[in-house]
């Protein structure tokens, strides 16, 4: 039988909810705010299971707390994920039909790519051929600005990339639609878009930045996993974040969310 939630499962679901997403350092602090707020019995190294209990509960209204890593520095997230829609509808609340088909052009033009990425010149001029309804430069600069603040779109330097949290709940959506063009890390085994690739072409293994980086640490002759040919690639260096799940329940380095009170592109696909 399962265990039923109790205020403490609640709180946290409610302020996952309400924040979309949030790190696995965020989530260990709000695991000890929930249990000492709510009394319940709290042990730090047991936040899986407390998510557990919560995702069985989930599981009747097709709701699941899903884990994803940060493409840029390995962070691991957690997100809520409605395992019953498995498109870009589930925004369709949120945005009109014009701003939904610029979100959906924005992932082509990123997953096409060979980095990950889109520039704003290539976005905006997407906003043209808009099917739904044309978007002006400053309406479509709005739009975007959007999809950055809920957290769908990451910016920087006039670069867009995917998000984690678009990652985590987009995913059975990407393998389903870039079927040809999704490759997941050899490494952690998720969804791949901004990543190394081996440079044979009988290889082609992804992997993801971070998990470079871990993975060449230390050698001085990196050779793919796959097929032992030379890592032509420049190797990243493993930032501090990265290490985020072994610093300590009492680290202050990212804070909890506030608890609720209630490019080069490939040819494209056919």
């Amino acid at each position: 039988m399962s265990r039923p939630m109790g205020d403490s499962h609640k709180r946290f679901l409610q302020t996952l909810m309400s924040n979309g997403i949030i790190s696995s350092l965020q989530a260990k602090a709000l695991h000890r705010h929930c249990c000492e707020t709510h009394g319940a019995h709290y042990s730090p190294d047991r936040l899986d299971e407390f998510i557990d209990v919560i995702n069985t509960q989930l599981q009747p209204m097709f709701m699941y707390i899903r884990k994803g890593m940060s493409e840029e520095d390995g962070v691991q997230y957690y997100a809520l994920v409605n395992t019953a829609e498995t498109d870009i509808t589930r925004m369709s609340s949120d945005y009109a039909d014009n701003e939904l088909e610029l979100f959906r052009k924005t992932m082509d033009l990123i997953v096409d790519s060979e980095n990950g990425a889109a520039s704003s010149t290539d976005v905006l001029n997407c906003a043209d051929s808009l099917q739904t309804k044309k978007l002006k430069k400053k309406e479509t600069e709005l739009v975007l600005n959007k999809f950055v603040q809920d957290k769908w779109l990451n910016e920087k330097q006039g670069v867009y990339t995917l998000s984690t949290r678009c990652i985590i709940e987009m995913e059975q959506y990407m393998r389903l639609i870039y079927q040809d063009l999704i490759k997941v890390c050899h490494v952690c085994q998720n969804v791949a878009i901004q990543s190394q690739i081996c440079e044979n072409p009988a290889c082609g293994i992804k992997m993801h930045l971070p998990c470079v980086a871990r993975y060449f640490k230390g050698r001085n002759d990196p050779h793919c996993p796959s097929c032992n040919d030379f890592w032509a690639h420049e190797i990243p260096e493993i930032r501090q974040s990265q290490s985020e799940g072994s610093q300590s329940q009492s680290s202050s380095a990212a804070p909890a969310p506030t608890p609720s009170t209630s490019s080069t592109r490939r040819s494209r696909r056919s």
